[in-house]
């Protein structure tokens, strides 16, 4: 292949270019604005946000939905800094992305220039890997490397921290999709004898769940699932992080297991005898007290990170490998399933113990639950849900069924106010035919609002639900379960009127305030373009049931207020 001479602004966009990226999430700064002068002839698009945080997280929903690496572009110092949260967010979720951030000249990297920060250095911990580009030439190599590091393995974000010079500076491009790294193998095909294993054991099983976390949707194994689930007749459990892998309203879907997980899975996974835990992290709102947390079972354990296997519970059979390859492997193996007895009594605990808090309000108020189902119900199948951390973030992954996968957007790991947003702005782009949705609150809403401007000038169809109880809601729960109701500094006094504020924008605000103004408000709200706020004035201290307290086994459930 043919090297050409181009300055390194140029070496990135046509880096872009082979690596079909369609749009950039980005702010310019200084550092950035040979980058920026190049993009103005490009034909890339470039979604110009208000924040650079929200530049990340929009990114980020862009790449939960496509699959692909979401791309950001942000200058020195505080715009790269800016992008620290995001970052942060993604690693932990496991989201492909790669962040370009302008840095100061090389000549003056170490001497405290005018928005120098090492951002290197503050992204160690929290990135796959990340680059000071120190040569022109170096660009391609990196730029590949970066995008096969983000998309490969163990998914993951990938910052290119670019000197100012650089830009400008001629190198040599010759750009190669397929690279080698040195030290880096991603295993994707599991160990033929552990699967074996595996199988034995699910034949010999007498009461088996499935437990599925978000590894299923990178490694878009949905499909695979429910071939396995049909054939083998076990039940599925799916994670915060692993919700639409498998479709949320078909009868071996038992719910979201942990602190605020449906009574009937966390039941499962305290009876079953064998767990197939498939790309997920067993993290602590999950397991609750771990030295309680399925000691009937053997566990068998897929994931493509073999750090993860062993991390925080003992398990019997490791499969080290790609979830999709593994689960098809086991698919060709396994015989119909012989869980009758199994399934009788899920479907007796199913009867017996419904989600809490979707009765009916009283003085002519609205519940938040019933806010959500009436989404869930108005909304079409391939909806796009995005949402920020909280009560709602609770609500909606109990209440909003869920079918397909990449269509759940919400900050897992991290638990992120301020995501659902701007992960709906990059969804929009990424699935321009679906509705989007997002669920927030009026205390996670109002950490990236700005972004209102954003989507009002760029015409996204977007419906933000804002349920508005006048509190950070989740933190109140805690002061009001476990706190004696001393709800310090978790009243949201001076909160604007969001419809106005919406207005003031160039959006459209709506506001409900009982059960008849919310359906009203949601099909008017599905019928009109552009950016649609509204404010649903909810029961201001309902709370988040069921419920394990911490450090308690997840069978130890609360289900209502009187048994505090």
């Amino acid at each position: 292949m043919k090297k050409k001479m181009m300055k390194g602004s140029a070496m990135i966009l046509s880096a872009l270019k082979e690596e079909g990226v369609n749009v950039v999430f980005g702010y310019p700064g200084g550092a950035v604005l040979p980058l920026y002068d190049h993009l103005f002839d490009s034909n890339l698009k470039h979604l110009l946000v208000r924040h650079e945080q929200a530049a990340v997280h929009a990114a980020d929903g862009y790449a939960r939905v496509t699959g692909q690496p979401g791309v950001v572009f942000a200058t020195s110092g505080p715009g790269a800094t800016n992008l620290v949260t995001g970052i942060a967010n993604a690693y932990m979720d496991s989201v492909p992305l790669v962040l370009i951030t302008g840095q100061v000249p090389r000549a003056f990297i170490g001497t405290d220039a005018f928005q120098e920060a090492d951002i290197t250095g503050i992204t160690m911990p929290i990135t796959k890997h990340n680059y000071l580009v120190k040569d022109a030439d170096q660009l391609p190599s990196i730029l590949s490397e970066a995008f096969y590091l983000a998309s490969t393995g163990r998914r993951g974000p990938v910052l290119i921290d670019v000197p100012k010079d650089i830009f400008d500076q001629e190198g040599h491009f010759i750009y190669n999709r397929k690279c080698e790294i040195p030290g880096y193998k991603p295993t994707y095909d599991g160990h033929v004898g552990q699967i074996s294993r595996a199988v034995k054991a699910i034949k010999n099983a007498q009461r088996p769940v499935i437990f599925g976390g978000g590894g299923l949707i990178r490694a878009g194994a949905s499909e695979v699932l429910s071939k396995l689930v049909e054939k083998a007749r076990i039940p599925v459990i799916l994670s915060l992080m692993g919700l639409g892998a498998y479709p949320g309203d078909i009868d071996l879907y038992l719910g979201m297991p942990g602190m605020h997980g449906s009574i009937t899975a966390n039941y499962a996974l305290s009876e079953a005898d064998l767990i197939i835990a498939a790309g997920v992290r067993f993290d602590d709102r999950v397991t609750g007290k771990l030295e309680s947390f399925a000691n009937n079972a053997k566990i068998i354990h897929i994931d493509i990170d073999p750090a993860e296997i062993g991390k925080n519970v003992k398990i019997d059979i490791p499969i080290v490998g790609d979830v999709r390859v593994v689960l098809e492997a086991l698919f060709q193996k396994l015989q119909p399933g012989h869980t009758v007895e199994w399934l009788r009594q899920i479907e007796n605990w199913k009867i017996n113990n419904p989600m809490p808090g979707v009765l009916k309000s009283s003085g002519g108020t609205v519940k938040p639950q019933f806010v959500i189902r009436e989404l869930s119900r108005l909304s079409k199948e391939e909806t796009v849900v995005a949402t920020d951390v909280g009560q709602h973030q609770m609500w909606a992954a109990q209440h909003f069924i869920i079918r397909k996968p990449c269509t759940f957007l919400t900050s897992g790991g991290l638990g992120t106010m301020g995501y659902g947003f701007p992960a709906a702005i990059g969804a929009r782009l990424a699935a321009p035919e679906s509705n989007v949705v997002c669920i927030t609150g009026d205390g996670s809403f109002q950490m990236n609002i700005q972004e209102l401007a954003t989507a009002v000038n760029n015409r996204l169809d977007i419906i933000i639900a804002v349920i508005n109880n006048g509190y950070l809601g989740m933190v109140r729960q805690w002061q009001d379960m476990f706190y004696n109701k001393r709800y310090s500094h978790t009243v949201l006094e001076g909160n604007p009127d969001f419809v106005r504020l919406a207005e003031a924008y160039g959006a459209k605000g709506l506001r409900a305030k009982n059960e008849e103004e919310t359906t009203a408000v949601i099909k008017q709200a599905l019928s009109e373009k552009g950016p649609v706020v509204i404010d649903f004035v909810v029961e201001p201290e309902e709370n988040v049931y069921p419920m394990v307290a911490p450090n308690c086994p997840i069978n130890d459930i609360i289900v209502g207020s009187d048994q505090l």
